[in-house]
């Protein structure tokens, strides 16, 4: 094991960044404007604040030590149109159906990180796309543009940062509802799931486990611990996260923590950094190196073991845990080759990380009628691959990454209800990438909790290096 490398960092201010190289960056037409709804941004209120974000990296540090797992989902871009309580409601209902079941599995607390109020840009594999003969800039996200393929949908429009502001603002202020007002009740969240498994073709499989949880909730109500008695039955946190793509955004909404005199980002609790943006002299990295919140990185099959272990020096050189999180995306057929190495690399150095499954971006596949889609059985099959890396090197799965909604909709084909490719056209919404629906989202958590449940092993002590 080897300390992190000791160097002195450059000076960084919230705009260092845009003395570096930048990718993914949109051509907005009118630099004036832009300025100016940059300004604008910059005087309204944080949408997060800094005491949240310590307790978030705090729960994170937990999970660095295996003694958490992590659920984050959401999303893969939110949209303008999308912007009812309804949708908000449903999402966050889901999520807390999926971490009752995984907290079941895992025997730790679970944390919960939504990819909501604030997942509006999209990194585009090429800048411009062309259909019947027009090429057109391509679709960033509504923060950007419009998804509409029209000149004037595609031409980015500053003013769309404050719509997302907005939005996220109000999204913010349901969640906070949800999460404190009773909606977050573990006896309700119970209820919600016997609901589902009533539903399910896999029910039998998953009775079990759902009448051992009612065992659980009525040992801890005959013990006095009931929602009226105790506070962390009828209430929850809940962290909003997403990708710092837009920065420009993002250094509008930064603010010195007037209790530290740190800067945080507070657009969301938790930011990370994607395949695309990742280069460790890039714009994107050197922002991110300079706020204290939780921060992430997405790490593909091209990452090689010095790439690595190079931006975990430059995003978090003292080594604190809950600082960082490492969210694997191989895909399935690639995850068992190129994973292990990694792990034990990460692990080898001594660095304190969390390390996420998300089993979404490396299983996408286009059909022949043009549908982006994912199949059930390779996202289970890599977070089984995941868990599987981990086991052999003698790692923390520390939690899972996915993108789904708490919808109906049909863009991800299998699981229990088998939807195949001719199901698509049904209730296909995204304009990016294919989500799982309610259903396909709980069944998952489901079958992930009995994989947690039969590796589960005994909480190990934090390593050596936590007392540095």
């Amino acid at each position: 094991m080897t300390e992190p490398v000791a160097m002195i960092p450059a000076p960084w201010s919230p705009d260092s960044w845009r003395a570096r190289p930048i990718r993914q960056v949109p051509a907005y037409p009118d630099p004036a404007h832009l300025a100016a709804a940059e300004a604008k941004l910059h005087r309204y209120p944080p949408l997060v604040f800094a005491g949240e974000a310590r307790r978030l990296r705090a729960a994170l540090a937990q999970a660095a030590d295996g003694r958490a797992f992590v659920l984050q989902g959401g999303d893969c871009a939110e949209s303008f149109a999308d912007f009812t309580a309804n949708i908000i409601r449903d999402t966050f209902r889901v999520l807390l159906q999926m971490a009752v079941v995984l907290t079941f599995g895992a025997g730790v607390p679970v944390v919960k990180m939504g990819r909501m109020a604030g997942q509006f840009a999209k990194p585009r594999s090429a800048d411009e796309e062309t259909v019947d003969g027009t090429t057109l800039p391509s679709y960033r996200g509504d923060i950007i543009n419009g998804p509409d393929f029209t000149p004037a949908a595609r031409i980015p429009d500053p003013a769309r940062m404050e719509a997302a502001y907005f939005q996220s603002a109000g999204t913010l202020n349901l969640l906070r509802a949800f999460a404190t007002g009773g909606y977050a009740d573990l006896h309700e969240v119970h209820r919600w799931n016997l609901g589902f498994i009533a539903r399910s073709p896999m029910a039998d499989r998953y009775r079990d486990l759902a009448h051992r949880i009612d065992e659980t909730l009525g040992f801890m109500a005959a013990c006095g611990m009931t929602s009226g008695t105790t506070p962390q039955i009828r209430e929850t946190d809940f962290f909003t996260s997403h990708e710092a793509l837009l920065l420009p955004y993002e250094q509008a909404l930064t603010r010195v923590d007037s209790t530290t005199g740190d800067w945080y980002a507070c657009s969301a609790h938790f930011l990370w950094v994607g395949e695309r943006t990742r280069q460790p002299d890039g714009a994107h990295v050197e922002f991110l190196r300079g706020v204290k919140n939780p921060i992430g990185i997405k790490v593909g099959p091209a990452m090689t073991e010095e790439e690595l272990l190079a931006l975990i020096d430059r995003l978090n050189p003292a080594n604190e845990p809950g600082r960082l999180t490492l969210i694997s995306r191989m895909g399935a057929q690639k995850v068992a080759r190129i994973l292990p190495p990694l792990l034990r690399a990460v692990r080898r150095e001594g660095r304190r990380v969390v390390w996420l499954c998300d089993p979404m971006h490396g299983n996408t596949v286009t059909t022949a009628a043009r549908y982006k889609t994912r199949s059930f059985e390779a996202i289970l099959a890599e977070v089984r691959g995941f868990f599987d890396a981990h086991a052999e090197a003698g790692t923390w799965s520390g939690g899972v990454h996915v993108e789904m909604t708490g919808r109906d909709v049909t863009e991800c084909v299998g699981g229990a209800h088998r939807l195949t490719e001719a199901d698509l056209a049904r209730s296909y919404e995204t304009f990016c990438d294919p989500r799982l629906n309610a259903g396909q989202s709980l069944e998952l958590a489901f079958l992930v909790a009995e994989e947690l449940k039969a590796r589960r092993r005994p909480v190990a002590e934090p390593p050596a290096v936590a007392a540095q």
